[in-house]
């Protein structure tokens, strides 16, 4: 697998997801000539990811104003989405994965250990894709707190751009 790494192309999609629209499939390339925050969250309604989820809702305008778009991807299915887009008003796109192929593709789906039990799973991670579709930073290892403030801060660098 090959490490994805700023400046490289990000890896294609086609995924279930659910909108304001309801379920549909998006693909990465439906947001070419946007910049895309690509944030990838374990599972719905768990406290880390309502957290996660939250901020990036509250600040959707200030990403929006520059040019930026946010999608979140998880491995939970369409259903479990819903639920969780209704029940805190996620005004963006939730992503299906449940086979965690675009997990794989990023090479976010690793390893974990949880309380002595170890598992594959999810590795908080945001990927932040550049207008023509290539990887302008990677932010790994997600904590929570002001994450989405300064990813706001390095999509305001691309917006200058953004046309």
């Amino acid at each position: 697998m090959t490490e994805i790494v700023a400046g490289s192309p990000a890896p294609e999609f086609r995924v279930p997801a659910v909108t304001r629209q309801g379920e549909h499939e998006i693909a990465l390339s439906d947001y070419r000539g946007k910049s895309v925050v690509l944030y990838f969250y374990p599972k719905d309604d768990t406290p880390g990811c309502t957290t996660e989820a939250c901020s990036f809702r509250d600040q959707l305008q200030d990403f929006e104003a520059v040019g930026g778009v946010i999608l979140g991807i998880s491995p939970d299915d369409p259903k479990s989405h819903a639920k969780f887009a209704e029940k805190f008003a996620l005004p963006f796109p939730l992503l299906a994965d449940p086979d965690h192929a675009v997990a794989e593709a990023y090479g976010v789906w690793k390893e974990r250990t949880n309380y002595g039990k170890t598992y594959m799973g999810i590795e908080r991670t945001t990927f932040v894709i550049d207008k023509d579709g290539n990887i302008a930073k990677v932010f790994p290892k997600v904590k929570v707190d002001q994450h989405s403030e300064k990813v706001l801060e390095f999509v305001k660098t691309l917006g200058d751009s953004v046309e």
